[in-house]
């Protein structure tokens, strides 16, 4: 705590805008999609280890990109992505393909990122009374959609989709296609992500602030850092009070 407090005392400069990356970040406290899939693979049963399964996750989700209709939320997208799982499981000769198994895996996830939109949605109402607000994704082309069956579509002023601007982040010109609908400056907006590649990255290359949302164990294996850090979304409460 005592980390992010000081790191909070550089943020001198007034903010009126905040921006979110989404999964991992508005959907969970932190944990990425690959890492989270892979741990429902893990519990049931398909105990590969996280290298061996990237490859396995990027396959799946690579055609997604463009390749869902531009209506699908939440449910379809992450039914279509463990779908895709299950064949490259058994294409890779990891595991039997088994739909069941992947439906199993994509109940579970849903109700977690369910959970974390349910306890964000607040808070992220009350934020929308004193700043602008956005959502900068590397999504598939269908984050409009997703948001709005989440219930968090109308909180955002503008949602930048990775597939839908032509750039993924760290690219500037991603952030740019949020800040520029929502009039905001760089200066006096703060990122919220979960990556350090992406969205710390997207945040210092703009002169953006950035607070990292991420488990303490990830914080631990990063190290020290000269940036707020939080473990859920909530606790930006007290960097911004």
């Amino acid at each position: 705590m005592a980390e992010a407090e000081d790191a909070d005392k550089r943020m001198t400069r007034p903010i009126d805008t905040l921006l979110f990356d989404f999964g991992g970040t508005l959907d969970a406290d932190g944990i990425a999609w690959k890492e989270r899939i892979h741990a429902h693979y893990r519990i049931e049963g398909v105990d590969v280890p996280a290298e061996a399964f990237a490859p396995v996750f990027f396959a799946a989700d690579d055609p997604l990109v463009g390749g869902l209709p531009d209506d699908a939320d939440l449910t379809a997208t992450v039914e279509r992505l463990t779908g895709n799982l299950e064949r490259e499981l058994d294409r890779r000769a990891i595991a039997a393909r088994d739909s069941a198994r992947g439906r199993r895996v994509a109940q579970r996830f849903l109700a977690d990122a369910d959970a974390a939109f349910r306890r964000n949605r607040p808070f992220i109402e009350a934020l929308g009374g004193r700043y602008r607000l956005g959502i900068v994704s590397n999504f598939y082309g269908n984050l409009e959609a997703v948001c709005r069956g989440a219930g968090l579509g109308p909180l955002f002023g503008a949602l930048a989709d990775s597939h839908r601007v032509g750039a993924e982040k760290p690219d500037p010109a991603i952030f740019r296609a949020a800040l520029d609908p929502l009039g905001a400056k760089p200066a006096t907006t703060l990122l919220v992500g979960d990556s350090l590649k992406r969205d710390r990255a997207g945040a210092r290359a703009l002169g953006m602030h950035f607070v990292w949302l991420a488990p303490v164990e990830t914080q631990a294996a990063e190290g020290p850092c000269d940036h707020p850090v939080v473990t859920r979304l909530g606790d930006l409460r007290e960097l911004l009070a």
